[in-house]
């Protein structure tokens, strides 16, 4: 516990290593959201964009086998934003190389105390349909729950300089990075909710088991109402159809190793 934490404030105090030098602004809602956790310390995040990108000179093809080493490579345009075509055909006349259109998904990597904690997080994460996320363990027991979806976009437009492909294509390129970009603020939002209603839900389990064995089974619990002593006492009582089904939170939230 007090190494994790000592990990996390180490890490929280780093300057921040991107370009931009600070979050992006969804982003930093969710990241906000994690690190006023314990449980919790995030490590690097984008709320998703579109990017035309260029890579100079020639290409080389790595020693060990591994395949082509990219060198020399050229943001021209980064939004993270819907864009509009002049945007990336007034990008794309500084390209004397190899310009490549992108969109990028929101991505978020978060350091977690424990593998239940990981676990919560991973689920909330599909449920609001980022699909590709995953969890690694690494040396030392290091625990790291990756948020990511598989919506990208990646498309050459242009080849030593000259363009590839017409305009009537680009604009189409352009309208659907920008229903992609939608459709990924829609997820992150759905995250962002989730995130707040799955982690209000959850309560360590040694706050309310402190003594006796359930303590070992399950770090999080739900809370439920208590039902009315004569309810409890009586076996006769049909069960409600709330009491035999578990909500989708629920589920998020009592996590069984």
């Amino acid at each position: 516990m007090a190494a994790f934490a000592r990990r996390k404030a180490q890490r929280l105090a780093r300057p921040d290593p991107s370009r931009k030098r600070a979050l992006d602004a969804r982003a930093a809602e969710v990241a906000r959201l994690l690190n006023a956790r314990e449980s919790f310390c995030t490590t690097s995040s984008c709320d998703g964009r579109v990017m035309v990108t260029v890579r100079e000179g020639r290409e080389r093809h790595g020693d060990d086998g591994t395949g082509i080493q990219k060198k020399n490579c050229t943001w021209l345009l980064v939004t993270h934003d819907p864009c509009v075509k002049g945007d990336v055909m007034t990008a794309l006349k500084k390209a004397t190389g190899d310009a490549v259109f992108k969109f990028e998904p929101f991505v978020l990597h978060v350091l977690c105390r424990e593998l239940q904690d990981a676990q919560l997080l991973h689920s909330v994460a599909i449920d609001s349909g980022f699909r590709n996320s995953g969890i690694t363990v690494g040396r030392g027991g290091k625990i790291t729950m990756a948020v990511r979806s598989t919506h990208c976009l990646e498309v050459p437009l242009s080849h030593k300089g000259r363009l590839m492909v017409s305009e009537e294509y680009i604009e189409f390129l352009v309208h659907v990075a920008n229903q992609k970009m939608e459709e990924n603020i829609r997820r992150i939002d759905r995250f962002h909710k989730g995130l707040e209603l799955a982690l209000e839900a959850a309560v360590p389990a040694d706050t309310l088991f402190p003594e006796g064995p359930e303590k070992s089974h399950s770090v999080y619990v739900h809370r439920r109402k208590r039902r009315p002593a004569r309810e409890q006492a009586d076996p006769s009582r049909e069960l409600e159809p709330q009491d035999d089904t578990e909500s989708s939170l629920g589920l998020l939230a009592e996590i069984m190793i």
